[in-house]
């Protein structure tokens, strides 16, 4: 019986042995078959392939699901090898963690080092077939999975075990010592060659450096922009070795990006870290480049934006300068507002250019991008009320032309010439030369003084009150005072200075002195002279000033003069 029952086996391992290559015939050609109720009995199967010619050449594909069956098979995989699939779970166990477990007991086989062919065999039980690994079972096979393939259990079995010793003759192979010293001997081959790249890299920037130190003295010229040595020797060799260096370093990196990946791709315990690390390394270029060839289109619309409006701010500053020169004139529009109202226009066009851009710049659709666009716009509107009305306020005052930029004002108490005009504030320079900022929005609640412009105009009276005794005659006094006028360095001969008798107080009357100027650059030394000529024509005339201010005691004193004067005219 026993006998009967092993010639049946026989017979259908070698039909199944005559469907695979020669090859797996060779190599397979001993498995260990165990019946139920038997001793395990070694045998070698006969050739067959000559006597049984009258059977098909081929047999079902047992190692993808059959079409008839409406099972879920899943996949035995082994080092993203599909070897065969599972059709029914056993024990309690599913398909998907029989499938798992089948694929863990397998790579541990072939990467066993003491792992034959010879320890790989069949044995079968009444309600399954176990491919056993020495004394350990690889894999069950129950009937549910040969019906669900379409073959009887104990060929699924055969066929089961032909894929796993091929598998694990290939494992065996991979994780073996001979190869595993070849990869070793690679490994340190990879380092080798590494650190031979670091040092040649470290050698030739190292007589860079020495070279560029060298060109500093001999070929390196001072950058200068108009008068400002913007780079000299010295920073330029040091910006050079900066850069230098930070090449040198990217080169390193470049290398150890390729290196470290390759040297970890040798093992393949460590293959799985290779493909990241080189996923790491050249994905986000990857990714970068994709995105620029994607922008490209955008980028052209961009620079075509850009031109159009540079191009009309060109044309639009050209006519400024043209108005500004005085070469073309619009009735009505200043020369000076020639450069404010281009500043303007300039401004709103490259507003408007950011406007169009910013549809095309990358990410301007995301939640990101447009919180923080929102953001700013707050930070903006909040912290920005001053600064708009005093920008407002320049605007303002830019198109009433109080005064310009040189012209000598007074704001309130504040007097100087005007050294600077922005869109916040203006500078004025006291006769001190105290720098005094204020901000437009005061300007436009305070009262101006433009000295300057009547000067330019028609020129600039100044003034200055005197006062006389009534026992001076008026005629003299007047006299007195428009030569003391003439005399001062500044004070115009035509229209002549003239005297204006203000009032008649109680003590004396007052005179006042007035004369045109038109260098009110020099307006408090021209007071300071008129002032310093009054003085001293009225003491040479021997007449009594009584204004300012002075109380004396009329009881016979002298009056109050010098007394080389008063000495002289009572002679």
């Amino acid at each position: 019986m026993n006998k009967l029952f092993l010639l049946q086996r026989f017979a259908v391992m070698a039909l199944t042995l005559y469907s695979l290559p020669a090859a797996a015939r060779v190599a397979h050609d001993s498995v260990y078959v165990a019946a139920p109720g038997t001793p395990d009995v070694s045998v070698t199967l006969p050739d067959v392939s000559t006597t049984l010619s009258d059977v098909p050449a081929t047999l079902p594909d047992v190692s993808a699901p059959a079409e008839h069956a409406r099972v879920v098979a899943v996949p035995v995989v082994v080092e993203g090898d599909t070897l065969f699939y599972i059709y029914s779970g056993e024990g309690g166990r599913s398909a998907a963690r029989r499938a798992a477990n089948a694929s863990e007991l397998i790579m541990q086989a072939g990467k066993n080092l003491s792992f034959g062919g010879d320890t790989l065999h069949i044995e079968e039980g009444h309600d399954l077939t176990d491919i056993m690994y020495g004394e350990k079972a690889l894999l069950s096979i129950t009937d549910h999975d040969a019906e669900s393939a379409g073959v009887s259990r104990s060929d699924l079995a055969v066929e089961y075990l032909i894929a796993i010793a091929d598998k694990t003759d290939e494992l065996k192979k991979t994780y073996g010592i001979l190869q595993m010293a070849r990869r070793v001997g690679l490994f340190l081959l990879v380092v080798a060659v590494q650190v031979a790249l670091i040092v040649i890299t470290g050698h030739f920037f190292r007589k860079l450096r020495r070279k560029i130190i060298r060109l500093r003295q001999t070929k390196l010229r001072p950058v200068v922009i108009r008068d400002y040595e913007f780079l000299n020797t010295r920073r330029q060799s040091i910006v050079i070795l900066f850069l230098a260096k930070v090449l040198k370093w990217m080169l390193i990196l470049a290398q150890l990006l390729i290196s470290v990946p390759v040297m970890f791709s040798i093992f393949p315990q460590t293959k799985s870290i290779a493909i990241t690390l080189f996923t790491y390394a050249f994905e986000p270029v990857k990714m970068i480049l994709r995105s620029v060839a994607g922008y490209i289109p955008n980028l052209f619309m961009i620079a075509i934006i850009y031109l159009c409006i540079r191009g009309g701010v060109r044309g639009i500053h050209y006519i400024a300068c043209e108005i500004e020169s005085g070469k073309l004139k619009i009735n009505g529009f200043y020369p000076d507002w020639a450069q404010p109202t281009f500043n303007i226009i300039r401004f709103m066009l490259y507003a408007f250019m950011v406007a169009m851009i910013y549809q095309y710049l990358p990410g301007s659709g995301s939640d990101i991008f447009k919180g923080i666009s929102v953001f700013v716009g707050l930070i903006v509107s909040l912290g920005s009320t001053t600064v708009i009305g005093n920008i407002i306020a320049g605007l303002v005052i830019t198109y009433m032309r109080p005064f310009k930029i040189g012209d000598r004002i007074k704001l309130n108490e504040t007097e100087g010439h005007v050294i600077e005009k922005t869109p916040l504030v203006t500078r004025l320079r006291t006769p001190k030369n105290e720098i005094v900022t204020i901000p437009n929005s005061f300007i436009m609640s305070a009262h101006t003084t433009n000295f300057s412009a009547s000067a330019r105009a028609y020129g600039l009276i100044i003034h200055t009150d005197v006062g006389f005794g009534y026992g001076v005659p008026r005629l003299q006094v007047q006299q007195l005072l428009i030569q003391a006028a003439l005399k001062v360095q500044g004070v115009r001969r035509d229209p002549k200075p003239f005297v204006l008798e203000k009032t008649l107080a109680d003590s004396y009357p007052v005179y006042q002195i007035n004369a045109y100027v038109n260098d009110v650059d020099r307006l408090q030394k021209i007071y300071s002279d008129l002032n310093q000529h009054i003085h001293d024509m009225a003491q040479d005339a021997g007449l009594e000033m009584l204004l300012p201010h002075y109380y004396a005691q009329r009881d016979g004193n002298p009056i109050v003069m010098p007394p080389e004067y008063t000495g002289a005219k009572h002679e």
